[in-house]
């Protein structure tokens, strides 16, 4: 059985991320980048499909964990009848190579510990050749990656493990260093452990200093924010989804995806929750990444791109990894990404229309852009699409999709509007007016007094929530709170919202998956904007409740198992919770920000 995803913790250099369970053991880690091949994947595996472990010898020994106060930086504390001992892991914010740093700080007594390395590249299918150097440094190396190891502690090879026996005692720190490098360069120079903690926890401090969160959550606010900038590729501004692939949405189940791209319908979410904390460099950052990947014709413009705006995700399947609670396949690349969704094009508007509302500078190169993809959306507008949601089935008449649609042309207008650029405002309006008719007319059913998930069905979807957050009818609209009645009778299981129902919607795979985490945070934020703040600060608190002890969320929850599924930690999730955050706390609300002119 797989640990659950509960027991992990992230640490990460703002480039890539791994994954640490509290008995000590990374068991997820791509290098250098979040889309490179793992070189730990027992988290998709065995502890044989690669991991690193440092564990009290004692069976019996007790474990409790934290992020030192607004770091990254995981402290581990074992107790043992003998003693106590904290294991310290983080990763420097990188400069020529990626690090992990591990320190076993002695604190009580003496403690009897074991490390257990076991380096498995291109996803726990490449054995390296091991070696140790003259200096003492063990390296490794398999094709173009090389990782060396730096650690007083005397190692030993064992059937293809790297093994030492150690023990720490009150008052001293055993350090151990993994660094990675290329194998056509000379081995990286070590570093000093003591100071690169200081210096990592300098970094993250000041970097949580700028916050502008505070209030009764800002806790949670704040760790939400560290782990967005956790998933941000730094070289380019870009956020991946989560930093895994592959944890199924139902365990045991077929839906399971690669999540370690950059998404565009999450823009205009990641750019509000980082410019209402005060994350202006941040939020530029990403706007201008979100700027160069769509860059080119509109009519290529893709759903995800890769980390640099790379646009070839192919997928394939990775047939020797058992898979996270047995749930095949194991997926790399995502074929998603050669989709048509018809809802990208209304978050790049709109996220481009916040940036220039909260001051965020633009080129006049970057309206052209725009301008050129209404033109495009205006031939496509009426087409049908594979959704928000990336149905694998025939592509229909999503509702969502079209909201979007007129969301694009929306922000167009306003731009033309209120920032005086040029552009065809009249027939932009006969647009935005059209497409406006086409949804009240097909995408709502007046039988069941809702909107439904698509033209002429009778399903619904959570993302109809979202239809008052982004202007196109206010809360009070009969038909917003016909919806928000609708969703909640049909969707709401267990206290949690579903995306919609598998059982009934045909959307290519077999039926089942959790409650998607980021759908109950927006039925909040619906509850805030139809004034039900009672209800909303109720939901809100019990998603606060289904984070792990270190206070990360994934990207769903299944209530029958009582445990978090789906790509961990996911970005969108924590996104969510920042928003409804500030949804329920502020006067300047994002649910309402987003609508305005």
């Amino acid at each position: 059985m797989s640990i659950p995803l509960e027991d992990y913790a992230l640490i990460g250099d703002c480039e890539t991320a791994a994954l640490v369970s509290q008995a000590g053991s990374i068991d997820w880690l791509c290098w250098p980048r979040f889309d490179s091949g793992a070189c730990f994947a027992a988290l998709l595996g065995e502890p044989a499909h690669g991991r690193w472990l440092i564990q009290p010898v004692d069976p019996g020994a007790r474990a409790t964990r934290c992020y030192r106060d607004s770091t990254l930086i995981l402290e581990t504390r074992v107790e043992t009848a003998d003693g106590a001992a904290t294991v310290i892991d983080f990763m420097p914010p990188r400069s020529a190579n990626s690090r992990i740093v591990r320190l076993v700080r002695g604190d009580r007594g003496r403690v009897q510990m074991r490390t257990e390395l076991i380096l498995r590249f291109d996803y726990g299918r490449t054995v390296p050749w091991v070696a140790r150097l003259a200096d003492g440094t063990f390296r490794a190396i398999a094709g173009p990656n090389m990782v060396t190891l730096h650690t007083p502690v005397r190692l030993c090879g064992h059937d293809l493990v790297t093994v030492g026996d150690f023990e720490v005692t009150a008052g001293t720190t055993v350090p151990f260093v993994l660094t990675h490098g290329y194998s056509h360069l000379p081995p990286p120079d070590a570093i000093d452990p003591q100071s690169s903690v200081q210096r990592t926890e300098a970094f993250w401090r000041e970097w949580v200093a700028a916050s502008r969160s505070d209030g009764e959550w800002s806790g949670a606010v704040t760790r939400s924010l560290i782990t967005l900038k956790a998933l941000t590729y730094a070289p380019t501004g870009g956020i991946v989804a989560a930093p895994t692939t592959s944890i199924p949405e139902a365990l045991g189940g077929t839906r399971n995806w690669d999540y370690r791209f950059c998404w565009l319908r999450d823009a205009t979410l990641t750019l509000l929750a980082l410019m209402n904390a005060g994350y202006h460099e941040e939020a530029g950052a990403w706007r201008d990444w979100l700027l160069r990947a769509a860059a080119g014709a509109p009519s290529q413009l893709q759903i995800m791109y890769g980390l640099g705006g790379e646009r070839a995700l192919s997928e394939y399947q990775v047939p020797w990894l058992p898979g996270y609670e047995g749930s095949r396949p194991v997926r790399i690349g995502n074929a998603a990404h050669g989709q048509l969704q018809l809802d990208v094009f209304g978050e790049v508007m709109d996220a481009l229309h916040q940036g220039r509302r909260v001051g965020l500078e633009s080129r006049a190169e970057d309206w052209a852009f725009q301008r050129a993809m209404l033109e495009h959306l205006g031939a496509v507008w009426n087409h049908p699409d594979e959704g928000l949601w990336e149905v694998r089935a025939a592509p229909r008449h999503f509702t969502y999709s079209k909201v979007m649609a007129w969301v694009a042309f929306d922000r167009g207008i306003r731009a033309i509007e209120a920032s005086g650029l040029d552009g065809p405002l009249d027939r932009w309006r006969a647009v935005r007016r059209a497409i406006h008719e086409d949804v009240c007319t097909h995408g709502f059913d007046a039988q069941m007094g809702s909107f439904v998930q698509s033209y002429g069905s009778k399903e619904l979807d959570a993302s109809l929530l979202l239809l008052p957050t982004v202007g196109f009818l206010p809360p009070g609209d009969r038909r917003v709170r016909g919806t928000i009645e609708a969703v909640e009778r049909r969707l709401f299981v267990d206290g949690l919202l579903l995306r919609y129902d598998t059982q009934t919607s045909d959307d290519g795979l077999p039926a089942g998956e959790g409650a998607f985490l980021a759908c109950s945070f927006w039925l909040a934020d619906a509850y805030v904007l139809s004034r039900r703040v009672d209800e909303a600060r109720q939901l809100f608190e019990r998603l606060l409740g289904l984070r792990n002890n270190v206070g990360l969320l994934a990207e769903a929850y299944d209530t029958r198992t009582r445990r978090l599924v789906g790509n961990f930690p996911q970005a969108f999730s924590h996104i969510a919770l920042v928003n409804t955050a500030h949804n329920l706390a502020r006067a300047d609300k994002p649910a309402e920000q987003r609508s305005a002119s």
